[in-house]
């Protein structure tokens, strides 16, 4: 379940809500964000389970950010060639990139799917729930080309613990990926951080999910406070700031769609001070 706010310009959502597009005892699949710069998604992936055929998109990037166990990636022209993934890993398949992932273990898997920009997913998922098997069929996605798709090199796979870090006072700042429909930054915070100033932006989405710890959102005039596996996302032109109440630190994944060059200002602002 989402709560909209102001007209649907953001979208709150605590830890199991979402529109479930998949809800059996074994696996779970809910949507998240739907707008056409960006499709949010949430997997719980059982044990063993395969994913989809090795494929390629044409028109957005398709990627992954694990939230818990192991998920195994097939990327690039080499089926063979298998990134297996546990929480914190980031992988994502540009256009032309070969890509499939499955859950080879034996532990149930979390994990974020990103499609930048949307392409049409949501409504895919949608029609492929509601049995619209035709409709579902004439989404961005294709069998792998002759010649194999992109290099492997084309494809983004950032591991644990790894991700350019730029240096700042309180935080910890992580760069995951950074393309022009998607920027991608883990980022943890101390109570003496910030605040960020309610602000907008006119030309993007950007999406909070907590990991660990609480944040507060001012959203509009309204003050929420929210916990682990909670989503904040401000679509364009929604004001919105936050600050970490405290006691502990807290961490989140922060997704930007598309980008409008926030990471390098980060940089900028770093080697100034």
């Amino acid at each position: 379940m989402a709560v909209e706010l102001d007209v649907g310009q953001a979208v709150l959502l605590r830890p199991g809500e979402g529109e479930a597009v998949a809800d059996l005892p074994e696996k779970t699949l809910l949507l998240l964000v739907d707008h056409e710069a960006l499709a949010l998604t949430w997997f719980r992936y059982p044990a063993h389970e395969d994913g989809p055929e090795r494929h390629i998109h044409k028109t957005h990037t398709d990627a992954f950010y694990v939230l818990s166990g192991e998920v195994s990636f097939r990327v690039g022209p080499d089926e063979s060639h298998v990134v297996r993934g546990t929480a914190g890993t980031f992988v994502a398949a540009p256009t032309g990139v070969v890509h499939t992932f499955a859950n080879e273990s034996s532990e149930e898997a979390t994990f974020l799917n990103i499609h930048a920009p949307n392409a049409g997913f949501a409504d895919m998922l949608r029609a492929r729930r509601d049995g619209r098997h035709e409709e579902a069929d004439r989404f961005d996605q294709h069998p792998p080309p002759a010649d194999g798709g992109k290099p492997l090199s084309e494809a983004i796979v950032v591991r644990p613990g790894e991700g350019e870090v730029i240096p700042g006072e309180h935080r910890d700042f992580v760069v995951k990926a950074e393309l022009d429909e998607l920027e991608v930054i883990e980022f943890a915070c101390d109570p003496e951080f910030g605040p960020v100033d309610p602000h907008v932006h006119p030309d993007k989405i950007d999406s909070f999910l907590v990991i660990e710890g609480e944040l507060e959102f001012t959203l509009e005039d309204e003050t929420v406070r929210v916990g682990p596996g909670s989503l904040v996302a401000a679509l364009p032109g929604f004001r919105h700031g936050f600050r970490n109440p405290g006691p502990g630190r807290a961490r989140f994944v922060n997704i930007h769609a598309p980008s409008d060059g926030f990471i390098e200002r980060v940089r900028r602002d770093a080697r100034r001070d």
